[in-house]
């Protein structure tokens, strides 16, 4: 995922030395090329040739269309017996709290234990949780607090589920094909997200939301059978950690160690907190700025699902991945929200959603493919756990600041603050990043050259001798 040439492309960290001696930089410079890296692409489907993969992928498109049918039912549910939007937003809330408490122990648990195994467990509660909802709604039981619980062991399972599944890629695919089986991954999700809703809704309208509860949990069939069905002597075999005190300490230790590792966190936990609030932002848009009601919220949210499944993609076609179009894209990303946050009307601001949703799905398939490339295997769970608790953790605070701004200075504002506070932590990591890899920031305005660049700071000191 680059562009250009120069001493500012550069591949992505090499993979971590399990004993790296004190003193000696385990990784490459996040921002230098090699003199024979070039911007290699594969096929955009590579990770499909590997059988293991393969069912994998086949059972979590037809799991993640339940979830998303799941997703939109819930929220209906919850508001057809409360009338009430802060319900639906402590709904959410429960849904992601426990990552945000007990995320890092998600981790601890995927680096023990047989990831194949695990996920089993993980996607066979998460059955029994749409089963328990749909006997509940089609038995004409079903309270609120009914679907809170459901939201909160939802969660807790997804704490494993989320870290056991990032790392498991790596397992099938091998490590040269961790890059695009994450993009894919992404796609996967961003392709069900068009097709859930919409089923969702015309099976909520013709029959009720009970039967979109049991789509949902029997939806999970599929990546249980592609479990089953997984030859266990073609995967990668990764060494688990034994049992032992401090594990997850020595995670924290770990990533705090690699700045090409913490930068990343850093930033997609600034994006997921800041910018990614667009249930809020889009709603109020169609609804207050451009009183185009719910269809107009409708087609945001299929532009948004469109924009993000081109940008897995596109990434899904690239084999190497640089730190500094991580930075490029999250920068844009902030640019862009600003943009359309004072957007004149529809017709500028639905391209922009667009654009949105392919540097937002950018930075997020960089970041997780720069991580989990640079960690090493028997860490990787710890990690990612971390990764995926700081991505969305950050949604139970970032959700109610922004929509309390929107009630109070308007969504203009909301969306812009979002967009600027993105931005600038983009810089900040950026310049960390290269100030790690002993680069500094070039300025050069004559015609012809490279106007700006990163360059090694000896440039400077081999330039004056010359």
């Amino acid at each position: 995922m680059s562009t250009g040439s120069g001493a500012d492309s550069a591949p992505a960290p090499a993979a971590h030395d399990p004993r790296p001696s004190p003193g000696r930089r385990s990784w490459r410079s996040p921002l230098r090329r090699r003199s024979n890296d070039g911007p290699r692409k594969t096929s955009m489907f590579a990770s499909l040739k590997v059988r293991n993969y393969r069912l994998f992928a086949t059972g979590a498109v037809v799991s993640n269309t339940g979830t998303w049918m799941a997703r939109i039912t819930q929220d209906w549910l919850v508001l057809s017996i409360t009338g009430s939007s802060t319900a639906v937003g402590v709904t959410t809330a429960m849904q992601f709290l426990p990552m945000l408490l007990f995320g890092l122990y998600g981790g601890v648990i995927a680096d023990r234990f047989a990831k194949r195994n695990l996920l089993f467990c993980t996607q066979g509660a998460m059955s029994l949780s749409g089963l328990f909802l749909a006997a509940l709604t089609l038995s004409g039981h079903v309270q609120v607090w009914h679907v809170y619980v459901a939201a909160f062991f939802t969660g807790l399972v997804t704490v494993v589920d989320n870290p056991t599944r990032q790392s498991f890629v790596s397992e099938m695919v091998g490590p040269d094909q961790v890059r695009n089986a994450v993009s894919l991954n992404s796609a996967n999700f961003q392709s069900a997200r068009l097709i859930g809703p919409a089923v969702a809704s015309a099976l909520t309208a013709a029959v009720g939301p009970g039967w979109a509860f049991l789509a949902n949990g029997l939806s999970f069939l599929a990546p249980l059978t592609g479990l089953a069905l997984m030859r266990t002597r073609e995967l990668h075999e990764i060494k688990r950690s034994p049992r032992g005190k401090g594990q997850l300490r020595e995670g924290l230790r770990y990533v705090s160690a690699h700045p090409e590792l913490i930068w990343p966190i850093v930033l997609v936990g600034f994006v997921g907190t800041f910018g990614f609030n667009f249930p809020i932002w889009l709603s109020a848009y169609a609804n207050d700025v451009y009183h185009g009601g719910v269809g107009q919220y409708g087609m945001f949210n299929t532009l948004m699902a469109i924009g993000s499944l081109a940008g897995a993609l596109l990434a899904a076609r690239r084999r190497s991945t640089r730190l500094r179009v991580l930075a490029g894209a999250a920068i844009g990303f902030g640019v862009l929200e600003v943009l359309a946050a004072w957007a004149p009307g529809v017709w500028a601001f639905a391209p922009l959603i667009v654009l949105l949703g392919i540097l937002g799905l950018t930075v997020n398939v960089t970041a997780n493919s720069t991580v989990q490339m640079g960690t090493d295997p028997e860490m990787r769970g710890r990690v990612m756990s971390l990764f995926m608790m700081v991505f969305t953790g950050g949604t139970p605070l970032g959700g109610p600041l922004f929509g309390w701004l929107a009630d109070q200075y308007g969504v203009r504002v909301s969306f812009t603050l979002g967009g600027v506070i993105c931005g600038a932590a983009a810089v900040g990591v950026g310049l960390m990043l290269a100030r790690a890899a002993n680069l500094r920031l070039k300025v050069d305005l004559r015609r012809g050259e490279r106007h700006v660049q990163f360059v090694p700071r000896d440039a400077r000191e081999l330039a004056a001798v010359a």
